[in-house]
């Protein structure tokens, strides 16, 4: 698969979703209390607390390598894709996690396993003093 969303607007996406992935049980009405609403909120949880710590562009501890993060990216996506039957709610709500899955799985494989060179090139010389 080819890799074309840069590792900076994947960064700005991972903010955007994880925030949408804690909210969606309530903006989709599908908050019932069990599974259903607490694996996204975990997850969503999980993608923002990943995102602050993968080291490129959008991070704010810069500890995970982005490769890593693209593969907990992919993981992520397969356990929401399939978390309707691994839970056992799928006859009540489906979609939304099978949408929110699919969509990590993609993302993971679509973006570049390297941040920009200007980025680590300013993340070297960058004076933690300043």
């Amino acid at each position: 698969m080819m890799r074309f969303i840069p590792t900076r607007f994947h960064g700005i996406l991972d903010y955007l979703y994880g925030v949408l992935l804690i909210a969606s049980p309530w903006l989709f009405d599908f908050a019932a209390g069990g599974a259903e609403t607490w694996v996204p909120v975990v997850i969503g949880a999980i993608v923002l607390m990943q995102t602050i710590l993968t080291d490129f562009e959008m991070g704010l501890v810069k500890k995970i390598p982005m490769q890593t993060h693209l593969m907990l990216d992919f993981g992520i996506g397969v356990i929401l894709a399939l978390s309707p039957w691994l839970f056992g709610f799928a006859d009540r709500v489906y979609t939304p996690h099978l949408i929110f899955g699919v969509f990590s799985i993609l993302a993971s494989l679509t973006t570049h396993r390297t941040p920009s060179r200007a980025y680590k090139t300013n993340a070297v010389h960058e004076d933690p003093l300043r």
